[in-house]
Protein backbone atom coordinates (compact mmCIF):
# COMPACT_ATOMS: atom_id res chain seq x y z
CA UNK A 1 0.00 0.00 0.00
CA UNK A 2 1.27 3.28 -0.45
CA UNK A 3 2.38 5.53 1.76
CA UNK A 4 -0.07 8.98 2.01
CA UNK A 5 1.28 11.85 0.17
CA UNK A 6 2.26 15.57 0.87
CA UNK A 7 3.22 17.86 -1.77
CA UNK A 8 5.38 21.17 -1.33
CA UNK A 9 4.98 23.98 -4.16
CA UNK A 10 6.66 26.79 -4.62
CA UNK A 11 6.02 29.81 -7.16
CA UNK A 12 9.04 32.15 -8.82
CA UNK A 13 12.19 33.35 -7.78
CA UNK A 14 12.48 30.75 -4.74
CA UNK A 15 15.19 28.49 -6.13
CA UNK A 16 17.47 31.43 -5.71
CA UNK A 17 16.60 31.61 -1.85
CA UNK A 18 19.87 31.63 0.50
CA UNK A 19 21.22 34.29 -2.11
CA UNK A 20 17.79 36.84 -3.06
CA UNK A 21 17.65 39.48 -0.60
CA UNK A 22 18.64 37.81 2.66
CA UNK A 23 17.92 41.02 4.56
CA UNK A 24 14.22 39.30 3.80
CA UNK A 25 14.18 36.07 3.23
CA UNK A 26 17.93 34.76 5.02
CA UNK A 27 20.03 32.42 3.76
CA UNK A 28 18.12 29.43 4.17
CA UNK A 29 18.24 27.94 0.47
CA UNK A 30 15.08 25.91 -1.07
CA UNK A 31 17.26 22.45 -1.09
CA UNK A 32 17.64 23.12 2.76
CA UNK A 33 14.16 24.04 3.14
CA UNK A 34 12.77 20.72 1.56
CA UNK A 35 15.99 18.38 3.39
CA UNK A 36 13.31 20.27 6.58
CA UNK A 37 10.32 19.15 4.81
CA UNK A 38 11.43 15.62 3.48
CA UNK A 39 12.78 14.92 7.82
CA UNK A 40 9.09 15.62 8.89
CA UNK A 41 7.29 14.01 5.79
CA UNK A 42 9.69 10.83 6.58
CA UNK A 43 9.35 10.64 10.41
CA UNK A 44 5.77 10.20 9.82
CA UNK A 45 5.97 7.86 7.46
CA UNK A 46 4.46 9.88 4.44
CA UNK A 47 5.80 10.65 1.17
CA UNK A 48 6.38 14.23 -0.04
CA UNK A 49 6.54 15.66 -3.51
CA UNK A 50 8.61 18.90 -3.70
CA UNK A 51 8.53 21.08 -6.35
CA UNK A 52 9.46 25.03 -7.58
CA UNK A 53 7.88 26.09 -10.91
CA UNK A 54 8.40 29.85 -12.32
CA UNK A 55 5.70 28.38 -15.18
CA UNK A 56 2.14 28.79 -13.87
CA UNK A 57 0.45 25.95 -15.59
CA UNK A 58 3.28 23.88 -14.31
CA UNK A 59 2.11 24.96 -10.81
CA UNK A 60 -1.56 24.13 -11.78
CA UNK A 61 -0.43 20.61 -13.23
CA UNK A 62 1.10 19.65 -9.63
CA UNK A 63 -2.35 20.98 -8.12
CA UNK A 64 -4.56 18.86 -10.37
CA UNK A 65 -2.00 15.88 -9.41
CA UNK A 66 -3.03 16.61 -5.67
CA UNK A 67 -6.18 17.63 -5.50
CA UNK A 68 -7.71 14.03 -5.01
CA UNK A 69 -4.75 11.77 -4.11
CA UNK A 70 -2.79 14.00 -1.60
CA UNK A 71 -2.91 13.97 2.00
CA UNK A 72 -2.16 17.92 1.85
CA UNK A 73 -0.26 20.69 0.83
CA UNK A 74 2.09 23.38 1.21
CA UNK A 75 2.26 25.74 -0.97
CA UNK A 76 4.70 29.07 -1.49
CA UNK A 77 2.60 30.73 -4.23
CA UNK A 78 5.18 33.76 -3.87
CA UNK A 79 4.50 36.08 -6.90
CA UNK A 80 1.64 34.07 -8.19
CA UNK A 81 -0.29 35.29 -4.87
CA UNK A 82 -0.79 38.47 -6.81
CA UNK A 83 -1.94 37.58 -10.14
CA UNK A 84 -2.35 34.31 -10.10
CA UNK A 85 -6.21 33.61 -10.47
CA UNK A 86 -5.85 29.39 -12.29
CA UNK A 87 -4.07 28.65 -9.42
CA UNK A 88 -6.49 29.83 -7.29
CA UNK A 89 -9.58 28.23 -9.44
CA UNK A 90 -7.01 24.65 -9.16
CA UNK A 91 -6.26 25.00 -5.22
CA UNK A 92 -10.73 25.70 -4.78
CA UNK A 93 -10.99 22.32 -6.63
CA UNK A 94 -8.59 20.34 -3.68
CA UNK A 95 -10.32 17.93 -1.18
CA UNK A 96 -7.36 17.88 0.75
CA UNK A 97 -5.94 20.46 3.34
CA UNK A 98 -3.60 23.62 2.20
CA UNK A 99 -1.57 25.73 4.11
CA UNK A 100 0.22 28.62 2.69
CA UNK A 101 3.35 29.79 3.33
CA UNK A 102 5.23 33.11 3.12
CA UNK A 103 9.25 33.48 4.43
CA UNK A 104 8.80 36.66 5.33
CA UNK A 105 5.71 38.69 7.11
CA UNK A 106 3.69 39.85 4.00
CA UNK A 107 1.88 42.30 6.21
CA UNK A 108 4.98 44.31 6.68
CA UNK A 109 6.29 44.66 3.95
CA UNK A 110 6.88 47.88 2.61
CA UNK A 111 4.99 47.46 -0.62
CA UNK A 112 1.03 47.16 0.53
CA UNK A 113 0.02 45.12 -2.41
CA UNK A 114 2.12 41.91 -1.16
CA UNK A 115 -0.50 41.46 1.66
CA UNK A 116 -2.96 40.51 -0.32
CA UNK A 117 -2.60 37.17 -1.32
CA UNK A 118 -5.29 35.86 -3.86
CA UNK A 119 -4.44 32.44 -2.63
CA UNK A 120 -5.78 32.60 1.41
CA UNK A 121 -9.23 32.85 -0.25
CA UNK A 122 -8.89 28.83 -1.14
CA UNK A 123 -6.47 28.00 1.78
CA UNK A 124 -6.98 25.83 5.20
CA UNK A 125 -4.60 28.48 6.86
CA UNK A 126 -1.67 30.69 6.35
CA UNK A 127 1.76 31.42 7.77
CA UNK A 128 3.46 34.26 7.49
CA UNK A 129 6.82 35.54 8.78
CA UNK A 130 8.15 32.28 10.57
CA UNK A 131 11.10 32.09 8.05
CA UNK A 132 11.89 28.47 6.82
CA UNK A 133 10.36 27.50 10.31
CA UNK A 134 6.62 28.00 8.70
CA UNK A 135 7.34 24.98 5.69
CA UNK A 136 8.34 23.08 9.21
CA UNK A 137 4.84 24.05 10.99
CA UNK A 138 2.54 23.43 8.39
CA UNK A 139 4.41 19.81 7.13
CA UNK A 140 3.25 18.95 11.13
CA UNK A 141 0.02 20.36 10.69
CA UNK A 142 -0.80 18.39 7.72
CA UNK A 143 0.11 15.33 9.74
CA UNK A 144 -2.27 15.95 12.46
CA UNK A 145 -5.31 16.14 10.16
CA UNK A 146 -4.07 13.35 8.04
CA UNK A 147 -3.76 11.33 11.54
CA UNK A 148 -7.34 9.25 12.01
Amino acid sequence: MAKPLLFVLNGPNLEYLGEREPAIYGTTTLADIEAMCRAEADAAGLDLRFHQTNAEHEMVGWIHEARKAAAGIVINPAAFSYAGYPILDALKMCDCPIVEVHISNIHRRDEVWRANSLMSAAVTGLITGLGPHGYVLAIRYLIEKHRP
